[in-house]
């Protein structure tokens, strides 16, 4: 194999192992690899909603304070090469085939010793830490995959833990309550290294709390740490006066919407804090605004079309439903509003639409680029339980027929329920990002920042 294609295809086969929750393939895997993980400073964040949108703003800011950067998310939306970011842009096809080679020759040699098989997630994982090294970075924003305490990417060290709203979810793996769950996510928090809590509710604070206490880990609540006024949002855009007791930001224009990133910005903030004091380093204030004006990350309340507008988010738990719910009755979105959804068969679909029927008079439901998806067919029936006027369809119809739908009412377009129709969607309306194509994904110097942060935390 030489290229990325038959690479993917391989990744893609290793899906057959499933999620295996723990640490000892990732191990192997990094042991024969030479451990990459070693050689990073990690700001690594865990949580239920918020990880992603936190883990964007934070590397934003970082890159522009003139930081060369990595950043590590999941799912991607299009194209793998969103999971992974050098200096501001996705991973290059070039650099990523030369980092699932040596993967696939690390977890190859470990299935012939008997040390199991690399399932998708952790070869993805060890690719990204290959890729840092190969780039020469140093400082990481990781996100979690599943959990944190048995997760792959829980192979670092970090400077900083970040844990951001905490709610039901894969309640097959993590627990059924709030407080396992909470303690699973707690576990990415190593002894005496800071953490960052997020707004959450008060049985998972308090698992957080007990942990880092465990562990001698100075904790900085968000809500606590930093302050904010005057919030104003609307699709595609967030506003705020923004002081902590460091700094006094003033006005920060935030290019993502809804009210749910506000608790986002403030954990993003509170963690870049928490990076500055754990290094002795002082990031310029003007790096927190132009950062934070330009953070990219699709599908989360994102203003993908006008006239009609049609709105992008992928909630898909309850949790992330009453936040888009939220986001819709405060953010300057026209009315009436027709919703387009699809699912994944594993997620709570009847609680998110249960939550976010009230909204709508019409509904079009639809599959989901994935194995995993729901059917059209079943979606519709429990839109219609709900209340909903709803049409099962194919995306493409379904979207052209709610546009036409609210451009003669006067109204707006949602599309939730699922990442998966969310970057499908963005690329059918041309607002997906980032390139298609390999070529156009190489940083020029210009914008390849020229600084290294110094990554050894300070002595205490």
């Amino acid at each position: 194999m030489n290229d990325l294609a038959s690479y993917i295809a391989v990744l893609a086969q290793r899906r057959r192992f499933g999620m295996r929750p723990g640490l000892a393939m990732m191990e192997a895997l990094m042991a024969r690899l030479d451990h990459p993980e070693r050689e990073l400073a990690v700001i690594h964040i865990a949580g239920t909603n918020g990880k992603g949108s936190t883990a964007a703003m934070v590397a934003a800011v970082l890159q522009a304070a003139g930081l060369r950067c990595g950043r590590y998310t999941s799912p991607h939306l299009l194209r793998f090469n969103e999971r992974i970011f050098v200096d501001g842009l996705p991973v290059t096809d070039t650099a990523l085939t030369k980092a699932f080679a040596a993967v696939e020759v690390a977890a190859q040699a470990a299935a012939a010793a008997g040390e199991g098989e690399a399932t998708f997630f952790e070869s993805a994982t060890a690719a990204a830490f290959v890729v840092f090294r190969e780039a020469g970075i140093r400082l990481v924003v990781l996100e979690t995959g599943l959990g944190g305490r048995l997760d792959a990417t829980n192979v670092v060290t970090p400077l900083v833990s970040v844990i951001t709203r905490i709610c039901v979810d894969h309640t097959e793996w993590l627990g059924d309550t709030i407080a396992e769950i909470a303690a699973e996510k707690a576990g990415i928090i190593k002894a005496g290294r800071m953490v960052v809590c997020g707004a959450m509710p008060p049985e998972a604070q308090a698992v957080v709390w007990q942990q880092a206490k465990m562990l001698g880990c100075r904790v900085v609540e968000a809500a606590t740490a930093v302050t904010l006024a005057g919030v104003k949002t609307e699709p595609g855009r967030l506003e705020a006066t923004v002081s902590t007791t460091n700094r006094a930001l003033g006005k920060i224009h935030l290019t993502l919407g809804g009210l749910y990133q506000a608790e986002n910005l403030a954990t993003a903030i509170a963690a870049l804090e928490a990076v500055e004091m754990t290094l002795g380093v002082e990031f310029p204030d003007e790096a927190f605004r132009s950062g934070l004006a330009t953070v990219c990350w699709p599908g989360r309340f994102q203003l993908a079309a006008k006239n009609p507008s049609v709105i992008v988010d992928g909630a898909h738990n309850p949790d992330c439903a009453t936040a888009l719910a939220t986001a819709l009755r405060k953010g300057h979105v026209k009315r009436p509003l027709a919703m387009v959804c699809g699912f994944c068969d594993d997620k709570d679909a009847a609680g998110v639409i249960k939550i976010l029927a009230p909204l709508f008079e019409r509904a079009w439901a639809v599959e989901t680029p994935s194995p995993r998806s729901m059917t059209a067919a079943n979606l519709h029936a429990l839109l219609q339980l709900h209340g909903l006027e709803a049409i099962a369809s194919e995306t493409a119809a379904a979207l052209e027929e709610a546009r036409n739908w609210a451009k003669i009412n006067n109204g707006s377009v949602v599309v939730c329920g699922s990442l998966f129709l969310a970057g499908d969607v963005l690329a059918r309306l041309n607002a997906y990002p980032w390139p298609l194509a390999e070529g156009q994904f190489e940083p020029s110097e210009a914008l390849r920042p020229p600084h290294q942060v110094p990554v050894e935390p300070k002595p205490s």
